[in-house]
C-alpha cells in the first residue's frame, strides 16, 4: 500500500505524505476527537532542520493531514514536560516561543509560499512570501490565511514550572481559497497526482524556572541558548526558507 510505504521509510529525505479525502471533516478544538483522524496516518518523527547533523530531537513531534473540498486539514501532536507560551498578539514573531509551523507551497515552484506559525497560547502568525529570502523576499506579514481554524490542546499546565507536562497539540483548518498567490485570482485545490510542497517545523527553547514559569536559559554573552529546530524533512542547514528542500503532499 502506498500509504504505508511512504510514511514508514523514515529516512528517505525528502519525505512524502499521502493525506486522504474524508466526507466529515474534523471538528478543529484541540481534542483530537476520537475517530476524527482515523483515515490518516502519523508521520515520521520530525528530525533536527540539519539532519544527520546533529542528534535525534530529544522530544517526539509527529503530525497528520486529511482534507475535503474546501480545507486541508492539519493536526500536529508534541510532547513537552515545559508548556511555555508569552506571545498574545496576532503576527508577533512568533518563534520566539515554543511553537509549531507549516509552510505551504501548493503549486511546488519554490517561489511564492505560505508560512503559518501557533504557540501554546493560540496566537497566531501567518505571512506570504513572493521569494525566498535568499532571492530577495519580500515577506509580506499583513497577509492573512483568511477563514483558517486553528486550536490548542494542552497536556499539562501552562507556565507552571512545579510540575512535568505531557505535551501539546495544534490542529488546523486552512481554506484552499485562502492559498492564492499574490494578487493573481487562482485558488489552488488538489488534483491526483500533483503534489504540494510542504515543510513543517516546530522551535523548542531551553529553559530556566522564573518564579512560577520559565525564561530562556542565556549563554555568557547574556543572549539566549540558541533554539532547536525540529522538522518533518530536513533542510540541511538551519533555514526553513528552502522550499525546495520541503517534502511532498500527496492527494488521495
Amino acid at each position: 500500500m502506498l500509504l504505508t510505504c511512504l510514511q514508514t521509510k523514515a529516512q528517505e529525505f525528502p519525505r512524502k505524505y499521502e493525506a486522504f479525502k474524508v466526507s466529515k471533516a474534523p471538528v478543529i478544538d484541540g481534542k483530537m476527537g476520537k475517530g476524527e483522524w482515523d483515515k490518516s496516518a502519523w508521520s515520521a518523527y520530525f528530525v533536527d532542520i540539519e539532519g544527520d547533523k546533529k542528534p535525534t530531537p530529544a522530544l517526539k513531534t509527529r503530525m497528520k493531514m486529511l482534507w475535503d473540498d474546501k480545507h486541508l486539514y492539519i493536526l500536529a501532536d508534541m510532547k513537552e514536560p515545559h508548556l511555555w507560551a508569552t506571545l498574545t498578539e496576532r503576527d508577533e514573531l512568533i518563534y520566539r516561543d515554543h511553537d509549531f509551523e507549516v509552510f505551504i507551497d501548493p503549486d511546488g515552484d519554490t517561489n511564492e509560499y505560505v508560512e503559518i506559525e501557533i504557540n501554546a497560547l493560540g496566537t497566531e502568525m501567518d505571512l506570504f512570501m513572493h521569494r525566498p529570502y535568499k532571492k530577495g523576499g519580500p515577506m509580506d506579514i499583513k497577509w492573512n490565511t483568511e477563514g483558517m481554524k486553528t486550536a490548542v490542546g494542552l497536556k499539562g499546565t501552562l507556565n507552571k514550572n512545579d510540575d512535568i507536562d505531557e505535551g501539546w497539540v495544534v490542529e488546523m483548518a486552512i481554506p484552499f481559497e485562502a492559498l492564492t498567490k499574490g494578487k493573481v485570482d487562482k485558488i489552488y485545490k488538489p488534483e491526483p497526482g500533483k503534489p504540494w510542497r510542504i515543510n513543517f517545523s516546530r522551535v523548542e527553547w531551553t529553559l530556566d524556572n522564573d518564579g512560577i514559569s520559565y525564561k530562556k536559559r542565556l549563554q555568557a554573552n547574556g543572549k539566549p541558548i540558541p533554539e532547536y529546530n525540529w522538522v518533518w524533512t530536513p533542510q540541511g542547514v538551519i533555514d526553513m526558507h528552502v522550499p525546495e528542500k520541503w517534502g511532498y503532499l500527496y492527494f488521495r
